[in-house]
């Protein structure tokens, strides 16, 4: 038995062995993933959110490697999923990513637009900067592993990439306000761009320390691969609509080809933005933002459907796939478990920069914002709560055993993983406690408990049906929001919408607020 269980090492020689061996690994992947489908709806099914789906997945993942060191089968393993930052970047990412923007709603992320760069932006540099000057103080005080500052700035700023999406799913599950869904999932958005441009930019400070560049210089920088990559996408999802507006493809003898360019768009301007040099995530997802709001209506109702679920189908794959192979690696490969230090101290480093990112930027949007619309301290609280670490933060630490010298790479590496895991599977198992201790969550008997849009919440006004069951009254919620939220610009209702789509402003009106249920399986994936 033990003869035919093929190694990628002992298959380099036999085109058939190696065959076979691919064949092996990809059937192990197949089985994880069909595993953690399976578990993730029995346990969304019976409502145990205590166990979140992407933490079943990193839960299989730990398993198996756990297995296979167990069983001396480690090294087949490692073998067959042959995992590489490559793939990662270039498969796994884009479509989780062009997902997010693409399932954002305007509306509710256009009225709160304000608060959400005030966090994402200003809140992201905050917490990187911090993070990273607590982590080299506390290297140079003999706390933890000393690392170099811009080392540290690197950590910093790739750490401080949240990924809520569990939180989110579970959110949308019990019926949460929809301003705080609003403030959590378009900071957490926004925020992965801007971690990346930062740590794109502490790299290349890094490898270019000899020139003596200035702040000035890595100023420009980070504004250079930012808004350079936040231009490529937008146009990309303009021409995109252009083409779809007057290319006459909504026909039914032309559907598959509709679908097939409008599936081939996000991964243009991802290549495009890397071509250039400026970064492919921050270029898709706003590609995502974009085609969402105009390409799509462009499309016909079945292009519309069908990409709807493509989208959401392989983003789920990925991101279910991302969190497997994080339990298989925190299992089988070398990590620096030697500075445990390192990773304790950083725990802490991160939840204190995240509060002072959450609540310092938190009083500045509600200085700026009249009595009515000020964002509630628990609001504030569950917006802390929620800086869960993900696939970002994972990616980019993969990239770092790259980008730094020999153990410094593998320390961080190790650190980030530890710390995603743990995020994932505490923060993601206790949000149900959390939102019933902040008292955010809808309740059939209390129609104020969780109500976002009291006068005590101060959003918009409430909703007087107090007879209605709690599902029916979260949609008379975001269908009142809907009237009552400001336009995000008249000008995308006057000028852009009317110009790059089929349809006027006005119609606009049709567009749901949050995501159908047919996405709540991505949103749950993380």
């Amino acid at each position: 038995m033990e003869d035919q269980l093929i190694s990628p090492a002992d298959s380099r020689g036999s085109p058939a062995k190696e065959q076979q061996a691919a064949g092996v690994g990809i059937l192990l992947q197949i089985m994880m993933l069909v595993l953690s489908f399976i578990l993730g709806h029995v346990l969304r099914r019976h409502k145990f959110f205590y166990i979140p789906e992407a933490s079943a997945s990193l839960l299989i993942g730990l398993v198996v490697g756990g297995l296979a060191n167990i069983s001396n089968t480690e090294t087949s393993i490692r073998g067959w999923f042959n995992f590489h930052e490559e793939f990662f970047f270039l498969f796994l990412l884009p479509p989780t990513i062009f997902q997010s923007g693409f399932i954002l709603s305007p509306k509710p992320f256009f009225s709160n637009f304000g608060a959400i760069v005030t966090f994402s932006i200003l809140g992201t540099f905050i917490a990187s900067v911090l993070t990273g000057l607590l982590v080299y103080l506390g290297g140079i005080t003999f706390l933890m592993y000393k690392l170099p500052l811009i080392e540290c700035m690197m950590f910093g700023a790739l750490i401080s990439s949240t990924d809520p999406v569990t939180v989110l799913a579970i959110f949308q599950e019990l019926g949460t306000d929809v301003n705080l869904y609003a403030l959590v999932f378009g900071e957490s958005v926004l925020n992965d761009a801007v971690a990346i441009s930062l740590y794109r930019t502490m790299s290349l400070l890094n490898s270019h320390m000899s020139t003596g560049q200035n702040i000035f210089t890595l100023v420009v920088g980070f504004l250079e691969t930012f808004v350079g990559s936040l231009s490529s996408g937008v146009g990309v999802g303009f021409i995109s609509a252009l083409l779809f507006k007057y290319a006459g493809l909504d026909i039914d003898n032309l559907q598959n080809l509709e679908s097939c360019l409008f599936v081939l768009f996000p991964y243009f301007s991802y290549m495009l933005a890397e071509g250039l040099g400026l970064s492919g995530i921050v270029s898709i997802l706003f590609t995502g933002i974009v085609m969402k709001h105009y390409t799509f209506s462009n499309l016909s109702e079945k292009s519309q459907q069908f990409v709807s679920e493509f989208f959401h189908l392989i983003s789920s794959l990925a991101e279910t796939f991302i969190f497997i192979y994080m339990g298989l690696d925190i299992v089988m490969e070398k990590h620096s478990w030697s500075h445990v230090g390192f990773i304790f101290f950083s725990i802490i480093f991160i939840v204190i920069s995240r509060a002072v990112n959450v609540f310092s930027c938190g009083y500045l949007v509600n200085l700026a914002r009249p009595a009515h619309r000020k964002i509630p301290m628990k609001h504030q609280k569950a917006l802390w709560y929620s800086g869960l670490r993900g696939a970002m933060a994972f990616a980019l630490a993969l990239q770092s055993v790259h980008d730094l010298p020999e153990g410094h790479g593998q320390t961080i590496f190790t650190a980030t993983t530890a710390i995603v895991v743990l995020t994932v599977l505490l923060i993601g198992g206790s949000t149900g406690t959390m939102l019933e201790a902040l008292q955010v969550i809808g309740d059939s008997n209390e129609g104020h408990i969780g109500d976002g849009f009291n006068r005590s919440d101060g959003y918009v006004s409430p909703s007087q049906d107090e007879e209605e069951s709690s599902s029916n009254r979260f949609k008379m919620r975001l269908k009142e929001f809907h009237r009552s939220a400001p336009s995000f610009s008249s000008l995308d209702k006057n000028y852009l919408t009317p110009f790059f789509t089929t349809q006027s402003g006005d119609e606009e009106e049709h567009e749901t607020l949050m995501p159908s249920p047919r996405r709540e399986v991505y949103l749950s994936r993380n």
